[in-house]
């Protein structure tokens, strides 16, 4: 299997295999592409950015050519979330590693870097850590115990662009430093109070930037490879005795990372001095690490995605019983016509957790709870899910009544339109037939597909005990035609 990570800075990908149900790293890529470089304020990238970003996954995508779909996950960050149209640059993207490609939110950002780090370092029972990962884009921070997460937090601030925001022109001074630390340590203010109050007996860095600034600490034997208190002020005087950028002399510093080193070592000051650290250790886990652990209990009995599902359905109060009815029948269906409409295990739990939470929105209100219950899913953090998995699902919730709506399905990548528009289909029959809430068992259901159509098949002496049921068929395929489906009714 295979994790890309597309972050702000560096492309990193990581070849493993499973042996005896342990990740064996078996190759491992790096290219720094600089992508937040080429980010304007209106979210464009430029030309040079872009061309650099498709060369380096085009050379990602020879190394894994013969994967599997399944055995790959690509990850994209902060800068791609910053794109004012982040599908353009996706499309192209995708076509150069030969491979779908995600985007995730910051906290699920933060979650999967948590989980490379703890199986990196596993940790003692019972402990608390604090993760601190500071990318190119944006920084992580993360509390968690164990192999789980309790408090996670993503702030806008990185290494390239804190450099960019503060530095631009490659001047260096202590007075703009002072005046740009003042700056992040607000950011880190907005949640130090709870996590100092939550308390952690390990801080650990990861990714490039901790990493290097670690190694700069040793090379000027200040510790051996840690960062601490004291040692971070005078690597920061160091710096700061050059004027420029350029000039910049840290020992141990490779020399990719001297254009961005400042930003870096800026946030991290800010880190320290808001959440009192003393010392931090740095892990050689990250990101991509916690990709290849997330993937091995996808689609199994530890999908994290299934706890965070049944954590909405709490939260939002769903009738559980009506919720699995209506999961039974859509599985029914789908069963039925998976093969002719080329759906596979992906897109049946997809149809399950849409099935699971299509009445989420019955918290807000019944009138328009279809348009509700999709904006809970598109908008809120869900743990384990990326953004194009939640656009998914919100599409299947927001089209599985009434009128379809055309922009809840224009925003999915071209490769998940035909599924979405067939699950939607399939959990409008499901919804449909539940219809009046009761506890009865449905009679075989035969279910037909070819091309863009689906015929239902029910028995005859059935519907015409539920004239109001009928009633409802009858008029469906007008509804169901939004999709781009036709729909025959036997029965």
């Amino acid at each position: 299997m295979a994790a890309i990570d597309l972050g702000s800075n560096s492309f990193h990908m990581v070849v493993a295999r499973t042996v005896l149900g342990q990740l064996r790293i078996i190759d491992r890529l790096r290219e720094a592409v600089r992508l937040a470089d080429g980010l304007d304020a209106r979210g464009g990238l430029s030309a040079d950015a872009r061309q650099r970003a498709l060369d380096c996954l085009s050379r990602f995508g020879e190394r894994i050519r013969d994967l599997p779909a399944h055995g790959v996950r690509a990850i994209a960050t902060n800068t791609v979330r910053a794109l004012r149209d982040p599908q353009v640059f996706l499309s192209d993207a995708e076509a150069a590693l030969g491979h779908g490609i995600e985007v995730v939110s910051g906290r699920e950002e933060a979650r999967l870097i948590y989980l490379g780090v703890a199986h990196a370092q596993p940790p003692k029972p019972e402990q608390r850590r604090l993760v601190i990962d500071i990318g190119g884009g944006s920084t992580e921070c993360i509390i968690g115990s164990g192999f789980d997460t309790i408090e996670r937090e993503s702030l806008q601030i990185g290494c390239v662009a804190s450099t960019r925001r503060f530095f631009g022109n490659g001047k260096l001074s202590k007075k703009r430093w002072k005046d740009a630390l003042t700056e992040i340590e607000a950011e880190f203010q907005q949640f130090a109070g709870l996590y100092r109050a939550l308390g952690w007996q390990e801080a650990i860095g990861s990714s490039g930037t901790n990493k290097a600034i670690g190694e700069i600490c040793a090379a000027m034997k200040l510790t051996k490879g840690a960062v601490t208190a004291e040692a971070l002020p005078i690597v920061r005087d160091r710096l700061l005795a050059a004027d420029r950028i350029e000039d910049i002399d840290l020992p141990g510093l490779p020399e990719d990372r001297k254009a961005i080193i400042a930003g870096g070592i800026l946030v991290l000051e800010a880190a320290f001095e808001t959440l009192g650290l003393k010392k931090m250790q740095v892990s050689k886990a990250a990101m991509r690490e916690g990709v290849l652990y997330d993937m091995l209990g996808r689609g199994g009995v530890d999908d994290p995605r299934d706890a965070s599902i049944d954590a909405l359905m709490q939260r939002y109060g769903n009738d559980r019983a009506q919720a699995q009815r209506v999961v039974d029948t859509a599985l029914q269906l789908f069963d039925q016509v998976a093969a002719k409409w080329n759906l596979g295990e992906d897109e049946r739990r997809m149809l399950i957790w849409a099935a699971r939470v299509h009445e989420i929105g019955l918290a807000i209100a019944h009138s328009q709870y279809h348009v509700h219950g999709a904006y809970i899913l598109e908008h809120s953090d869900i743990a384990g899910f990326s953004r194009q998995e939640q656009l998914f699902l919100a599409a299947l919730v927001r089209n599985h009544r009434r009128n379809v709506s055309n922009k809840s399905l224009e925003v999915l990548p071209d490769r998940l339109l035909a599924p979405a528009r067939r699950c939607a289909a399939v959990l409008r029959l499901a919804v449909l037939l539940h219809r009046s809430h009761e506890a009865e068992s449905i009679p075989k259901l035969t279910a037909r597909a070819s091309g863009n159509a689906i015929a239902l098949s029910l028995s005859k002496s059935w519907l015409d005990e539920r004239p109001l049921l009928r009633s409802d068929l009858e008029h469906e395929p007008e509804g169901i035609a939004g999709l781009a489906i036709d729909l025959q009714i036997e029965g």
